[in-house]
């Protein structure tokens, strides 16, 4: 019997050797995100295979699981134990080897496979390990996967007679040929475009500039050369260190659009021919405009740190999109997308979920990369910061994430929401004006009379709050709203130093 998981081992002890380590918050609202060794060890992860297992007998899903991993130091080694796991259970896997997550969700069509376990932590810094895991394509985990999971896995209560009875490993050796085979199924561009592909020296930089030199893209590569350090910076779409070496790489090479992944390439950054970043929910805003010309009565699902000209833009309007805000999170906007039927589901973070007929729902960012070459070569006389300009002016900020214990985070904004909302239902000013709207499906998100909004919500994968701005009215009442939100986390004694602050 495999032991049951402790929460209280440390390295470099007898008892973290013979024993399985699991902190019981890694198991995050739909992925799993733990530091390694700390908080996870190797049998630690075998125990989470075990748990997989129990998990699809229990639903009554087939033991058939496609497992890849990241490029990190550890990645490997996490991924085999997890295998361990996953085997000793009864499964069959398909290990697809080094891997972006988008080709290990390729991987379960191309292989009609039920199950995912991606090894990867994603843009987290180095240190931090997980799993993206799903059991019906191409859904990934949602919150009552997770907690079922965690139940199995920290109580021990894997399925009886798991004794390994009906496994099998499969190595599959080109899935990464057949995966940028299938992006680049298409016809070539017709307009050449010079783009810079900024990889932070992850796992993508050994398969971005690939994608786009096929589809007729002049690529210029920026730290595509693979270093599990991450020498120059955390490959991460929306930090701005990332960000600012994408926009010299723009202006000095002349390029008409600069795109930066992230770790395990589900998403894509943007920024455009004059070497400005454009945040991702405007980038939507702009595909939205391109796919919504196309496809009539387009419906689309954005998450709540979003630009709210989703909502009023008159381009949108005049071609009859529909646009729903909904919870923040790669797996919740996949899930709300397929679930409404939306032709493409946009995230802040720079997650984009093209359905068919453009994609197959889940999330790519060499997908949403072709996205914006095509969107250019359907507007021949425009520049990428043209068609920005088109759009009627906002102004917002970064995504702002204070730390915060993942034990206390969400206590703290449910005492925003209580604050907030106590606010707008009195009557009270926030930023010199009445609150117009509370939404509050995810965090809270308040709306003023003019348009001028600000969100609190808790993070889903890591120890800290986030916090989005943004008026369409001036940057003063955009730094208004955020100094109300600042004002009142500065109050709450679990809160901590920002990543970036406006």
């Amino acid at each position: 019997m495999f032991p049951k998981p402790r929460a209280d081992l440390k390295p470099n002890t007898a008892a973290f050797e013979r024993l399985p380590l699991v902190k019981p918050t890694g198991f995050r609202e739909y992925d799993a995100r733990w530091l390694f060794p700390e908080e996870i060890n190797l049998m630690g992860l075998q125990a989470i295979g075990l748990g997989l297992a129990t998990l699809f007998a229990r639903r009554g899903v087939p033991r058939r699981i496609v497992v890849g991993h990241d490029f990190r130091s550890y990645s490997g080694s996490v991924k085999e134990a997890l295998i361990a796991g996953l085997l000793a259970g009864g499964t069959e896997v398909f290990d697809i080897g080094l891997a972006l997550s988008p080709m290990a969700y390729f991987a379960q069509f191309a292989l009609e496979v039920e199950g995912v376990a991606m090894v990867t932590a994603s843009h987290n810094d180095n240190g931090w390990t997980g799993i993206k895991m799903g059991l019906s394509r191409p859904l990934t985990f949602g919150p009552d996967d997770m907690s079922e999971l965690k139940e199995i896995v920290l109580e021990g209560d894997f399925e009886a007679g798991s004794n390994g009875a009906g496994a099998r490993y499969h190595f599959v050796p080109d899935m990464a040929e057949r995966y940028m085979a299938d992006l680049t199924d298409r016809p070539r561009l017709t307009r050449r475009l010079k783009v810079v592909a900024a990889c932070g020296n992850g796992t993508a930089g050994a398969f971005a500039p690939h994608v786009l030199e096929a589809v007729g893209c002049e690529v210029v590569p920026l730290d595509c050369t693979l270093d599990h350090s991450f020498p120059n910076y955390n490959p991460n779409p929306e930090d701005m260190k990332m960000l600012g070496a994408l926009q010299d790489a723009v202006r000095e090479s002349g390029a008409d659009v600069g795109f930066a992944f992230d770790g395990d390439g589900d998403r894509c950054g943007v920024v455009d021919n004059e070497g400005h970043a454009i945040f991702a929910d405007k980038v939507g805003v702009m595909l939205a405009r391109d796919i919504s010309g196309q496809h009539e009565n387009a419906r689309f699902v954005v998450d709540v740190k979003s630009t709210g000209l989703f909502m009023t833009d008159p381009v949108l309007q005049a071609n009859g999109a529909r646009t729903d805000y909904w919870k923040t999170g790669h797996s919740y906007i996949k899930r709300y997308s397929h679930e409404t039927g939306a032709l493409v589901g946009f995230e802040k973070s720079g997650h984009f979920f093209f359905s068919p007929p453009l994609g197959r729902g889940y999330d790519d960012g060499l997908i949403a990369a072709l996205a914006v070459c095509d969107m250019l070569e359907r507007n021949p006389d425009k520049t990428l910061a043209e068609l920005e300009a088109d759009l009627p002016r906002t102004w917002q900020s970064p995504t702002m994430s204070p730390h915060c214990a993942d034990e206390v985070k969400y206590d703290v904004v449910e005492r925003a929401v209580e604050h907030f909302r106590a606010i707008a239902e009195n009557g009270g000013d926030l930023a010199g004006q009445k609150v117009r709207d509370v939404l509050t499906v995810n965090g809270i998100r308040i709306v003023l009379e003019d348009g001028t909004w600000g969100l609190v919500r808790a993070s889903s994968n890591k120890p800290e709050l986030v916090v989005v701005v943004e008026s369409p009215t001036s940057e003063a009442n955009m730094r208004a709203i955020f100094a109300e939100i600042d004002g009142f986390l500065a109050r709450q004694s679990e809160v901590g130093a920002y990543n970036q602050k406006i």
